[in-house]
């Protein structure tokens, strides 16, 4: 991952002229910065943006982005940034998307398609490779029907096969991959009747298995070629070798050159989805992933149109965006809050199995420190809202936040109310030291780490500074191998979202909190605050065996949950999670907004092919 200088976006709005400096000293009185640290604090951000604009440069992008391939004009390439681990592609090798350390948001995605897409925006699947599914009166049978006359990229047949050998191999190796886990607690085994039919038996009623498997947000099960994965270790085998073609695939994508600067994908001539009539052969000829080189180089590379689309920016650089460049937009066009609301709301986790975080009372305690509102306006200024929950804010999801209201009256999870807080941690022991610091009941100072990524550089520095002056002693960083450390749960606390529901299903969301979920790879649906409730854990496996059109059965299970969940307040709700991606229409046309919400814009999610199937080329 880039590493981010964490430093509050007022400083960036300051230096580029936004606000007065009576203004930003006004702001950063607020969150307790000193005089003296206000201007640490500019003098650390403006030396970082000289820095960065200065390595910056068309020539050195250009010479990142140059591949040992054939020439490709830029008006026929599209160019998206992603910030992978370490600043560099380390799993550029890796394009078996279940291994738990490769990424599908860093390519495979593009070349790993799915039996049928899902986009939440606007509540409509659109099926790829499978063209039907079935399911028998006691959801115990599902019946897929392939497409016929799809070919791997290496000329073989793709078949049901794939999907049965895909299948059966996640039930074989369970939790050694991602979803091997999640396939394996519910599938008994599938079997292919003909070349074109598979068929699932079940372990139980399974409703959302179908579902579960097409793509979405981050959630979705790959297929891969039963005539080369059947003589590998599925748990082991990374599917890289350019000279075999390796990654086969169906989609129109082929990998040219992947290493830990850059990943290019040419566009094949012909795909099977044309003739199919599944979507149109994409108009870019190739496809470029570059590392996050930074918000400066973020902004700097979209004006410059050496990028089309930028992973996400602080709003406070949208300003500079826009002058510098007209034909950049956004969700929201060129106004606030320039992104739409993720299925991922943000929350402060803190590690449920380390001490003192173990204890609901210090958590409550914490959260009773948080000013949300102030979050929102000075790190986000004024483009968020508090959280719903840990589901995102999503009109099929309100039914389920209004049954719960009276249980929120009791909980007031959002509150502010730092008295509370120093009520709950007197009660424990604690006490204060002569610098207004808290001390454990046996004398020892309290400390936070924070860890988190770029998304919540302009949140860690206010959240740190929020709890300094309630008496706890935090810190906020952005480790390079801060995401290895959340999923194993090497932490005491990070700023993170909530990857689960996102239609009126609640399943998902409440699987973020299972057990059993802990130790799942590749970091979705999974538990992260590590909380333990085995009462909690029955009640989630009952939900998975009823359909979601049972609305009564499904909502008594989430009171249930909630009524177990909200005491204990597992992770801190801070707020919504929005995307801001800047989107370039110097080059390409055709990008999802308000205006025309066919899917979400990331391009990082499994729905992203969606997205480039669409584009048009500017001229056109």
């Amino acid at each position: 991952m880039t590493k981010h200088d964490p430093v509050p976006s007022l400083a960036q709005q300051f230096i580029a002229g936004e606000v007065s400096r009576r203004e930003f000293m006004k702001r950063a009185a607020a969150v307790g910065l000193s005089v003296a640290g206000a201007g640490s604090a500019l003098a650390n951000q403006a030396g970082t943006a000289a820095a960065t604009a200065a390595a910056f440069t068309p020539e050195m992008i250009a010479q990142r982005a140059a591949a040992q391939v054939a020439e490709v004009p830029r008006e026929e390439t599209l160019v998206a940034v992603r910030s992978p681990a370490e600043g560099k592609y380390v799993e550029y090798n890796l394009w078996n998307p279940f291994l738990p350390l490769a990424n599908h948001q860093l390519g495979s995605h593009m070349t790993s398609e799915p039996l049928a897409f899902y986009s939440a925006f606007i509540d409509k699947t659109t099926m790829w490779l499978a063209e039907s599914y079935e399911y028998a009166d006691d959801y115990q049978t599902l019946t897929i029907k392939t497409r016929p006359n799809v070919t791997w990229s290496d000329g073989e047949p793709f078949s049901a096969e794939d999907v049965v050998f895909t299948f059966n191999k996640l039930v074989e190796v369970g939790a050694a991959v991602k979803w091997g886990a999640d396939v394996q607690q519910f599938l008994d085994a599938a079997e292919a009747s003909d070349e074109n039919t598979v068929v699932c038996n079940f372990k139980v009623p399974a409703q959302r298995f179908f579902d579960f498997v097409a793509y979405k947000f981050d959630i979705g099960v790959y297929i891969m070629p039963q005539h080369i994965f059947q003589d590998q270790d599925f748990a082991t085998f990374n599917f890289f070798d350019i000279e075999k073609g390796w990654p086969v695939t169906t989609s129109p994508w082929r990998v040219v050159f992947s290493s830990e600067e850059q990943k290019v994908l040419d566009r094949a001539d012909e795909w099977w989805g044309v003739e199919a009539g599944v979507a149109e052969l994409p108009a870019p000829r190739r496809f470029i992933y570059l590392p996050d080189p930074g918000e400066q180089g973020l902004i700097s590379g979209i004006i410059a149109n050496q990028y089309d689309i930028d992973t996400g920016i602080q709003p406070a650089g949208f300003a500079t965006v826009f002058s510098g460049n007209d034909k950049v937009s956004t969700w929201t066009g060129q106004e606030s809050p320039f992104g739409y609301t993720d299925w991922w709301p943000h929350s402060l986790y803190l590690n449920n199995e380390v001490e003192p975080w173990s204890d609901p009372n210090v958590r409550w305690a914490i959260s009773s420190y948080i000013d949300r509102e102030q979050i929102i306006d000075i790190a986000w200024m004024g483009a968020s809202l508090p959280s719903t929950l840990f589901v995102p804010d999503y009109p099929p999801l309100q039914p389920f936040l209004e049954a719960v209201q009276p249980l929120i009256d009791e909980y007031p999870y959002l509150e502010h109310n730092p008295a509370k807080g120093d009520e709950l941690l007197t009660a424990k022991g604690w006490t204060k030291d002569g610098n207004g610091m808290w001390l454990d009941e046996s004398g020892q100072p309290i400390s936070l780490e924070i860890i988190s990524f770029f998304d919540f550089t302009a949140v860690g520095p206010v959240l740190v500074e929020q709890l300094r002056q309630a008496g706890i002693d935090s810190s906020y960083s952005e480790p390079p191998n801060m995401f290895t450390r959340f999923s194993a749960g090497e932490y005491t606390g990070a700023l993170f979202g909530h990857g689960g529901s996102y239609s009126s299903d609640v399943y998902y969301s409440l699987r973020l909190y299972q057990t059993g979920s802990t130790k799942i790879p590749g970091g979705h649906l999974v538990n992260f605050s590590r909380w333990h409730n085995d009462e909690y854990d029955a009640l989630v496996d009952e939900l998975y065996g009823i359909s979601p059109t049972e609305t009564e059965k499904v909502m008594d299970i989430w009171k249930k949950a909630l009524a177990l969940w909200l005491p204990e307040y597992p992770d801190i709700q801070i707020s919504q999670g929005l995307h801001r991606l800047p989107t370039n229409t110097n080059y390409w046309t055709g990008w999802p907004d308000a205006e025309n919400p066919y899917v979400n814009t990331a391009h990082w999610h499994l729905t992203w092919p969606l997205v480039v199937h669409t584009l048009k080329p500017a001229g056109a």
